[in-house]
């Protein structure tokens, strides 16, 4: 099973995951866990670092942006398995994209999200 950890400000968020991975989670195919900044996911990440595989992460919040969140991601939490870390952006500039990329990002994806190109991708993890 993979663990993925959705870091979003936006409240819908969570349901969205949720309802859209509803067969995947009954399938014991992924557990979603969520954090509403980077902050919360730093906290997260301290006590659950060696069961989450796969960050899904906003880049636009308040507080800790997901680059800053990322930055932290890659020094911080090195031990393997290294998370693969996905970011989500409104805006698919590549500016964006190369920053990601600079600072560790795995992949780098624009919403609305295709859910259907994310699972083939989480899939291809496994």
């Amino acid at each position: 099973m993979m663990k993925v950890l959705v870091v979003d400000d936006e409240t819908d968020v969570k349901d969205l995951f949720l309802q859209r991975f509803r067969r995947e989670i009954r399938n014991a195919e992924f557990q979603l866990a969520f954090a509403n900044s980077g902050e919360e996911a730093l906290t997260y990440l301290a006590s659950h670092n060696s069961e989450v595989i796969l960050i899904l992460s906003d880049i636009n919040m308040p507080g800790m942006s997901g680059f800053e969140l990322l930055r932290h991601i890659r020094q911080d939490f090195k031990a393997p398995p290294a998370p693969v870390v996905m970011m989500i952006t409104a805006y698919g500039d590549p500016e964006s994209q190369a920053q990601a990329v600079t600072l560790g990002a795995n992949d780098f994806l624009t919403k609305p999200l295709d859910f259907t190109l994310l699972k083939q991708k989480l899939h291809d993890l496994t």
